[in-house]
């Protein structure tokens, strides 16, 4: 029997809100463009290894290869074909190496294309440092966050017109003449973006991240927003996430929104009471931070922030610094979630670094742990954990490829093939 052929059983199923995992679930990857085949393979030679010795041959992953990019346009003359779409659709959960955006394709990103098609609202990307990884900052063994950016609205939605256009004519003139806008400096010579910020969007998103919060017994979920701006979309978001906060968790979390009416009614010291009185209660506290702040307080005190949520261009901001916090995007895994429907897709969330493919210099690390945060979405955490410990008594052992080489003295250089090496041998 071909892997074409798996019989149903084999196939990840979502059923009243809960994963269905099979022992052999049938997982689609996509290679990926440029260094995509350097760090793929690697990737899934050591989580082939971590689900072999944590279950000794009673689980497995059925790899199969879906194509997108570079890659698919040679084979298909298309970008994104259906199929792989379709394939996604059937089988639930999968994995991608970075793609390339096409010059001239008529697609702004297949990436965003991809999180567009099947409405993978959530981007969601845990930082953390692994010891011995070299950090522009003092303490980064502090840093551990885990960031819900909305992958579907604001910027990402793409509503954009260019200067000259008859479209951005029209706008200009609907906002001038018919909504008596006058904050436009420039009209004449204005381009012109509009970013929708829902009311559904951000509550979906905003959910899933005080679960989250709940499931893994975090301490806090922050909104990250500019709505001292802003005040109808990020500030909306920010109230949107108070209100669902406190009404649909309103057994589990406690809002800062709260604290402050109590301390406006009964006084500072009856706030703080009820603050450290949810906190024995082990519930979830939410807050709110502007985004400016939030980027000096996360160098400055990153202990105090546990679950991030915020909308897609301050979410990218974020993910960049904190990424650079514990070692640089190289090392920075990610997925792209619809809780809803069960679909994830995994991915490196990095480049295509078309100038070092096939060198054997590219670092796996970020394609790896994004597998590992797969394995944990499936909820073989026992493989996951194998990969975890692997990874860090190799970066504690000081073997790493060339781009951790050239920031840590004393270091062995090694290729992407002799790194993933290192990682089984260490499990």
């Amino acid at each position: 029997m071909t892997k074409n052929e798996l019989p149903m059983t084999q196939k990840i199923e979502y059923r009243d809100g809960e994963i269905k995992v099979p022992n052999q679930p049938v997982i689609p990857f996509i290679e990926g463009d440029g260094i995509g085949k350097d760090i793929t393979t690697p990737m899934i030679r050591i989580l082939d290894e971590a689900v072999e010795q944590a279950y000794g041959g009673e689980k497995k992953i059925e790899w199969k290869e879906v194509l997108a990019g570079q890659k698919a346009f040679d084979a298909t003359g298309e970008w994104l074909p259906d199929e792989t779409i379709k394939a996604f659709e059937e089988y639930h959960v999968g994995i991608k190496g970075p793609l390339q955006t096409p010059v001239g394709g008529g697609i702004r990103s297949l990436n965003v294309a991809l999180r567009q098609k099947l409405d993978l609202y959530v981007c969601l990307r845990p930082v953390r440092w692994f010891k011995g990884v070299p950090s522009p900052v003092r303490y980064p063994e502090m840093v551990n966050m885990h960031i819900f950016r909305e992958n579907t609205e604001d910027i990402y939605a793409g509503i954009e017109y260019m200067t000259g256009t008859p479209e951005a004519e029209k706008v200009r003139n609907f906002f001038l003449n018919e909504m008596g806008v006058e904050s436009v400096r420039f009209p004449e010579s204005s381009s012109f973006g509009i970013k929708p910020v829902s009311k559904d969007g951000s509550e979906r998103l905003v959910r899933a991240a005080i679960r989250y919060a709940l499931e893994r017994k975090l301490p806090s979920v922050t909104l990250v927003h500019k709505g001292n701006i802003m005040k109808f979309t990020e500030g909306a978001f920010k109230n949107w996430g108070y209100d669902l906060a406190e009404s649909e968790f309103k057994n589990d979390t406690f809002t800062w929104r709260q604290y402050e009416a109590i301390k406006k009614e009964h006084g500072e010291a009856e706030a703080r009471k009820a603050l450290l009185d949810a906190r024995e209660m082990d519930k979830v506290i939410v807050k709110d931070v502007i985004t400016d702040a939030f980027l000096q307080e996360t160098l400055l005190h990153p202990y105090d922030h546990s679950v991030i949520a915020t909308m897609n261009l301050n979410g990218d901001y974020i993910s960049d610094q904190l990424a650079a916090m514990v070692g640089g995007i190289g090392i920075s895994p990610g997925a792209n979630i619809n809780y809803r429907k069960g679909y994830a897709i995994f991915e490196a969330t990095h480049g295509t670094a078309p100038n070092i493919v096939g060198t054997e210099k590219a670092n796996p690390s970020s394609i790896i742990l994004s597998g590992v945060m797969m394995l944990e979405f499936l909820g073989w955490n026992k493989a996951a954990d194998k990969v975890l410990y692997a990874l860090e008594k190799t970066f504690s052992s000081r073997k790493v490829t060339s781009d951790l080489h050239s920031m840590m003295d004393g270091a062995k250089l090694l290729t992407t093939t002799q790194f993933a090496d290192e990682i089984i041998k260490n499990m």
